[in-house]
């Protein structure tokens, strides 16, 4: 099969679900891969198997030589659902594991996908929320066994999962096929893995490669609560824990009602760099307005990637199995903070931002206290200050949660300056902000945001020095989206605490920041209720200039320079990403 032209930088693929498999004909699929193939390049389909119904030999090599026909290459695809009558509480009609007819009917699927196939991917349905009566006894039996006594389900499941991939998926397939390769897609949801039964640190080194929901959906009328931000750094979690192995990203038009919504998942996953780009699904899509829109950005982003390095930030250590403040390094990165994801604690980063789910660690407080005392910048949440504050802590900063509230409509704001008295701004926001409340000794760790109502005000952003470096406090308000409505002058000082390669923005909430290896950096407005266009300034250490890369490689000089920054003046217009490659030099 001679393989057809793509894209430069990714390989674009689509999801073909069983459904589809088991009942298309030529005549439907020929026309329905006329209308992407006029808008895309499409190169390769995963064709999928099994999900609740199971596909014939004979269906799927129609499709499969149709595909091959047009140059698309063939993989193959597994949905770990299942029709079974049996009034098992199960969500998504999702397998009982526990349940040996379903155990031997996965093992059969897995072994015919090793028949047909060379390599196929497991959709993101790969756990289990049953609590059947055998389901119950398994897991009493494993608590007991284990010391366990609080009755959960996450060490059982994480344990289940491990043998389900290893026995009942991955020996069968490659027992019909050696050469087989096998790929895990994790979904968007990695706060709740762990009560599942997703387990990417025991199952990253079974499986050949994993992949990553990038879907963030709409977070008002569903019941995900997803920043869009994690369509990039979920990626990046995901490439830290199996370098070279995180095979693509993967998004869907579900649950979203606007046009550029659908866009920015596509937009934020090649921000990363992956691989693959899959659309999920074919079915979905065919005859869809998204697809002539996305094929037009395609190229586009081709073009911007073909400027870009490896993304590079500030790693945001989140412990495999671990859970606590969901989603608040997402809403960071919604605010023009350049974060990237890591399930190991990054000891040699020139900066680190910790969370509550970064407390799960238990010897998190030493290894905080070792990276600071040896010049390392941290950035903590507080929530992760109320999580270990009686774990040692006090060693580094005064700081304690008291269980109170405080809620403030106008802001005390420090510059960074050098030595000497700072100056204060007073910027005031239209709605209230709920904040907890830390207390800290005055001297001993100082409030540089302050938040004010009335004859009173309370931290935000607190600053620690210790040994030779530093750690900074983020209060984070009770309602995250809240971060949003922070004045520019708030952000511009957090986000100048923590530059990024020397680099960071001055302007307000709603703009993501993505810093590359390569001194290029990519700028994106989102498009939200309310946001318009805005006016921002990129702060760039010992820079002489700015190439403003899908602008005609237009060249822009600094509009002032500051204590060694250059300062470069623009407009960003929501929907519309713009990339900016660095000309370094003394400012």
């Amino acid at each position: 099969m001679k393989k057809r032209e793509g894209y430069r930088n990714f390989t674009l693929t689509t999801y073909f679900v069983a459904h589809g498999t088991a009942n298309t004909t030529r005549e439907e699929l020929e026309k329905d891969l006329d209308f992407f193939d006029r808008h895309m390049k499409l190169q390769k389909v995963y064709l999928e198997l099994y999900r609740e119904e199971e596909a014939t030999d004979e269906q799927v090599n129609l499709c499969r030589e149709v595909f091959e026909n047009r140059g698309i290459e063939v993989a193959g695809g597994l949905t770990t659902c299942i029709r079974a009558d049996d009034g098992k509480p199960r969500m998504f009609n999702t397998f009982c594991y526990t349940d040996p007819a379903q155990r031997e009917k996965l093992k059969e699927v897995s072994s015919r996908l090793g028949q047909l196939y060379d390599e196929f991917i497991i959709d993101d349905f790969f756990f289990t929320t049953c609590s059947c009566e055998s389901c119950r006894k398994a897991k009493e039996k494993y608590n007991l066994e284990h010391g366990i006594r609080d009755g959960s389900w996450n060490a059982f499941r994480l344990h289940l999962m491990e043998e389900v991939s290893r026995d009942l998926v991955i020996a069968p397939a490659k027992a019909a096929n050696p050469k087989c390769r096998i790929t895990i897609k994790y979904p968007n949801w990695a706060e709740s893995y762990q009560g599942t039964g997703y387990a990417p640190g025991l199952q990253k080194d079974l499986f050949d490669m994993v992949y990553t929901g990038t879907e963030t959906r709409d977070p008002l009328t569903t019941d995900q609560h997803l920043p869009r931000y994690l369509s990039f750094s979920l990626m990046t979690y995901f490439e830290s824990m199996c370098p070279g192995r995180n095979g693509g990203g993967w998004w869907d038009p579900f649950s979203t009602h606007i046009t550029e919504h659908y866009l920015e998942q596509a937009y934020l996953t090649a921000f990363s760099k992956p691989k693959e780009l899959m659309l999920f699904c074919f079915q979905a899509l065919r005859d869809h307005m998204w697809v002539p829109a996305l094929g037009f950005q395609l190229e586009k982003l081709d073009r911007a990637l073909d400027a870009v390095g490896t993304p590079v930030g500030i790693p945001c250590y989140l412990p495999i199995d671990a859970e606590g403040e969901d989603n608040i390094q997402d809403f960071l990165g919604m605010v023009g903070l350049p974060v990237t994801l890591t399930p190991y604690f990054p000891e040699t980063a020139p900066q680190i931002l910790l969370t509550r789910t970064s407390a799960k660690d238990p010897d998190i407080v030493e290894k905080l206290e070792r990276y600071v005392a040896a010049g390392g910048h941290a950035l903590v949440t507080s929530g992760f200050v109320e999580e270990i504050q009686d774990r040692g802590l006090a060693s580094i900063t005064s700081l304690r949660a008291t269980g109170r509230r405080f809620t403030a409509e106008r802001w005390r704001v420090e510059d960074n300056a050098p030595m000497g008295w700072p100056q204060c701004t007073f910027p005031l926001q239209d709605t209230p902000v709920t904040l907890p409340v830390l207390e800290y000794r005055n001297n001993f760790t100082w409030g540089v945001v302050k938040a004010v109502h009335g004859e009173e005000n309370i931290g935000l952003l607190f600053r620690d020095r210790y040994g030779r470096g530093e750690m900074w406090t983020l209060s984070v308000p009770d309602a995250m989206p809240d971060l949003y409505r922070l004045p520019a002058e708030v952000l511009s000082r957090i986000r100048e605490a923590f530059p990024v390669q020397g680099i960071f923005l001055e302007g307000g909430a709603r703009v993501s920041v993505f810093v590359y290896g390569n001194d290029t950096v990519i700028l994106y407005p989102y498009v939200m209720d309310g946001t318009q266009r805005q006016v921002v300034r990129l702060h760039v250490k010992d820079a002489e200039g700015l190439v403003r890369v899908n602008r005609g490689g237009k060249e822009q000089s600094p509009l002032y320079t500051r204590r060694g920054d250059a300062v470069f003046e623009m407009d960003v217009m929501p929907g519309q990403y713009e990339v900016l490659r660095i000309l370094r030099g003394k400012a």
